[in-house]
């Protein structure tokens, strides 16, 4: 079987969300290193995911959308991601507890 890999393409709104989160670990708490390892962590489950985005289930909405929007876990974060063609488009990262029907 053969495998291209998607591209990937981060949306405004993914670094909107990702800044105060690197903010708050860094400044917050005080832990530089915990920013890091968490950028890491995201960074490698993204470009793992990659590979076969279609592989997991589709998220489930009450809204009807053209694209459906996928998760990926890591840690206490939530990545939104969709796929149209080849490109996966990254395009939230939310706190997991964060109500996200409200946005």
């Amino acid at each position: 079987m053969k495998n291209d890999k998607y591209i990937i393409k981060f949306l405004d709104s993914f670094y909107e969300d990702i800044e105060p989160i690197i903010d708050y670990i860094v400044i917050k708490l005080k832990n530089p290193d915990g920013a890091i390892n968490l950028v890491t962590k995201i960074d490698l489950a993204i470009t793992k995911r990659a590979d076969f985005p279609l592989a997991f289930e589709a998220m489930e909405s009450s809204r009807k959308r053209i694209k459906p929007y996928y998760r990926i876990y890591v840690g206490n974060y939530t990545v939104y991601y969709t796929v149209f063609k080849n490109i996966m488009e990254v395009r939230r990262i939310l706190y997991k507890k964060r109500d996200i029907r409200s946005l």
